[in-house]
Order: structure tokens, then sequence, then C-alpha cells
């Protein structure tokens, strides 16, 4: 299930790798794609036999994977951790990872990164043109997350944030991991200065869905 959002690359991935595709064309009423899509889901679920829809919104399968192996793996290579940043859009990641962290380390904080125009921490959800990150509806998951604090970041930032970790670290990643970034370095003046804390961001996404997006200046240029 895609909407007109999703990169020309990565749609074309898709077609080539799976038998049917269905791409949702009309907006819901927040101006975006996400509400249609769900309500088409569940029109398919009703009609096609032994259909099965994971539901990353709503799925605890998602927040435990995240706690017993993505979390698992952080605490055994970092011996103490200040601060980590995580993208918020299923809440999955966000909701696993920061439990289990907090128990880890329990002075850590567990900063929230979110989009300018997502719904998901109370905002008025506006049209959004990055995928990967953001929401326009709440997430059942989110519920299940410990956050201190919260960062919204434009989407301008955002492709700013993936080309500075493309040619200044080599670091080809996508929409979610260049906002990440980008809320690490607005943050960074919030932190003490007696110390140099550390501070974890997670990198969710490869940079090849959005070579027609983020990476493209065109592209870039047009935002709002």
């Amino acid at each position: 299930m895609i909407d007109p959002n999703i990169s020309g690359t990565y749609e074309s991935f898709l077609r080539r790798l799976c038998p049917t595709v269905v791409k949702v064309e009309d907006r819901d009423d927040t101006g975006g794609f996400l509400k249609t899509r769900l309500q088409k889901v569940k029109e398919l679920c009703n009609t096609i036999p032994n259909a099965y829809w994971t539901n990353q919104y709503g799925n605890l399968d998602a927040v435990e994977a995240h706690y017993e192996l993505t979390a698992t793996e952080i605490c055994v290579d970092f011996e103490s951790l200040d601060y980590v940043f995580i993208g918020v859009s299923t809440a999955g990641t966000i909701a696993g990872v920061s439990r289990r962290l907090k128990e880890h380390y329990p002075n850590i904080r567990v900063i929230a990164v979110d989009t300018e125009g997502s719904a998901i921490f109370g905002g008025a959800p506006l049209k959004r043109h990055i995928p990967g990150i953001g929401s326009s509806i709440v997430p059942q998951l989110l519920s299940h997350a410990k956050i201190d604090d919260i960062v919204l970041v434009s989407e301008r930032e955002t492709v700013q944030a993936c080309q500075e970790l493309l040619t200044s670290h080599g670091l080809f990643v996508g929409g979610s991991s260049g906002t990440a970034f980008a809320a690490v370095k607005r943050y960074a003046a919030r932190m003490p200065t007696y110390k140099h804390p550390t501070v974890l961001f997670l990198c969710a996404d490869r940079g090849t869905p959005y070579l027609d997006t983020v990476f493209d200046p065109t592209w870039a240029a047009r935002l709002e």
C-alpha cells in the first residue's frame, strides 16, 4: 500500500518485487494520505480471503522486537548513555527502545523526534512531503513509550541534515535519520556544558528511496 509521497525509485522497486501494489491517490481530511491508506487496508482485509494486516501502528510485537533486539544491542555497545534521539512515526521503535534503555541507563533522557506538520504530539496535521517520520494520527503504540522531551524539525532542516550526513560523515541515510540528526544539533545547546554527554541517534532508513526527493536539489528547493 503506497501513496503519492513515495519516491519514484522505491515505487519502482516495490512494483518489481510485489505481484500487487495498491496506490491511493485521494487525500484525507488532514491533507495527507495516511487515513486513506488505512481505510483501504481495512477494505482489502474485508474482501481478500486470508488477508493479514500487521498493523504497525498498534502491533505490540513491534514494541517487543525493539525492546529485545534493537535496545539490547545498544545496551551491549554502550557503557553509558546520556541522551537518545528517536524519530517517531508508528512509535514502535521509540516504545520498545525507550523502555529498555530507561531500565539499563536510569538517568538517560529519551528525546522523541517528530516533523513539523505531524499530529503525533498534538499539533495540527499539515501537508508533509517526506515519508518515514511523522503521522497524521496518534499511533496507539505511543502510549507505551517513555519520553522526556520532544523536538520538532522542519523538512528543510531534514534535507540539510541528510546532505550533511552524506558529505561530512559518509552516511547515506533517509528522512527519519536526517530528522533525528537535525534534532540532535538543535538540542545540543540545551545539554550541560560541564561535560561531554554521550549521545545516540538512530539511523532507521537508507538514502536510496530518497534519491528523487531529499537528495534532489530541484525537489528540495520546492519545499515550502
